[in-house]
Order: C-alpha cells, then sequence, then structure tokens
C-alpha cells in the first residue's frame, strides 16, 4: 500500500515554513537545537497549522480531517453521551475481540474475547447486540455508535449474514451469533444505532488500534 502524502509543517528549524517532503523537512530539523516540526494531511491543514504555532500542534495527538469544512458542518459531531462499540481481529479469519467504551468518560463497558478463528465482522455484529441487550437490561436509552455498515445492516434485518466457515475453533463465535439473533428476534430496543463517521470524527473510541 502506497503511503499517504504528507505536508510537514517547521516552526523552529533553520528555515521554519511547510515542505512537501520528509527529506526537505529533515534538512530544516536535522541537528537544529529543540527544533519542532510535524507532519499533516493536506496543504491546507498544514497552512493552518504553520499560523497558529506549535503549541496547538506539536507533541498532540490530534485527528486531522481532509473534509472540507462545508461536510464537516453537514455531518455535524458525535453525540457525547453515547456508547461506541467496535471489533479488532487480527487476521482473516484470526483470534476477534470485540468491546463497548463510553464516549463521554472513555471507560471499557464490556470486553469479550478473544475468540479464535472469527472476523471483524461477526465481532462489530456481536459487540452491537452486546450492548443493545445490556442497555435495554440497565434502561440505558442512549444512542450507539458503530463504525461497520455490514454490522448496522444485520442488526437492522435482525440477523447475521457472515460467510465465515463453522469450525471447531469458532464454534463459540457462531454460538453468540446464533444467540444474538434470537436476541433480536424476541426483544425490542429504543437505542438508535449510530453510524461513527471515521473521515470526519477520527478513529471510533472503541477501535482496537489494529489497521
Amino acid at each position: 500500500m502506497a503511503k499517504k502524502k504528507k505536508f510537514y509543517v517547521v516552526w523552529i528549524g533553520s528555515k521554519p515554513g511547510i515542505y512537501k517532503t520528509w527529506a526537505e523537512c529533515q534538512v530544516q530539523t536535522k541537528g537544529y537545537p529543540k527544533a519542532k516540526y510535524k507532519g499533516f494531511p493536506t496543504y491546507q491543514i498544514a497552512e493552518k497549522a504553520f499560523l497558529d504555532g506549535p503549541l496547538e500542534h506539536w507533541g498532540k495527538d490530534k485527528f486531522y480531517s481532509t473534509l472540507s469544512e462545508e461536510q464537516l458542518k453537514l455531518i455535524g459531531k458525535p453525540i457525547q453521551d453515547s456508547m461506541t462499540v467496535d471489533a479488532g481481529c487480527q487476521g482473516v479469519p484470526g483470534p476477534m475481540d470485540y468491546q463497548g467504551v463510553d464516549y463521554f468518560t472513555g471507560q471499557v463497558v464490556f470486553r469479550k474475547g478473544p475468540f479464535p478463528n472469527s472476523t471483524n465482522n461477526v465481532g462489530e455484529y456481536l459487540a452491537l447486540v452486546h450492548a443493545l441487550a445490556l442497555m435495554k437490561k440497565k434502561n440505558d436509552k442512549r444512542p450507539i455508535y458503530s463504525d461497520s455498515k455490514i454490522a448496522i445492516s444485520w442488526v437492522k434485518n435482525k440477523q447475521h449474514r457472515t460467510n465465515l466457515k463453522r469450525s471447531k475453533l469458532n464454534k463459540e463465535s457462531f454460538e453468540l451469533l446464533e444467540r444474538a439473533d434470537r436476541w433480536l428476534e424476541q426483544n425490542t430496543y429504543v437505542n438508535k444505532i449510530l453510524k461513527w463517521e471515521t473521515k470526519a470524527w477520527g478513529e471510533i473510541p472503541a477501535d482496537f488500534g489494529r489497521k
């Protein structure tokens, strides 16, 4: 996979400015005392960051959306009082975990796995249904965010559509899938299931960081 192009801001270096390559950035910063520099996904974002100065950007793990201001306004911001769910899988198939994280507090509300020989889609679906069941039990009516269109569609259809082949290794995953399908058939819920807009907001708080 080709590396995404970056633009490099040099706030403190031989010649402060915006540079189009890492090599150019290095020329201005290597060996320079207390040099401050950082890469950005677009020239427009780099230009704004250069004008902002290093205090707002340098050494901080910030997400920079490449969407236009108009697109960001249309999407809006996520609802803070909400639950977020996600899954992580090492390989396809491979060991899978899923979890739910409170968006506002950052607290891990539940985490399950690893489940061998499973998939990310299976985990995303199980995470959503797990959150729905848990929140119904607690009379928690907050919305739930998922970044998986596939998992959201499975929940709406009240049935998983995995192509994963059943085996002795993934027996538990299939038992959980069947239980999730039954729960959706036998229960109603009031929680809104919302799509997490990764391009606008960055990774979902429940992300496992395995991409």
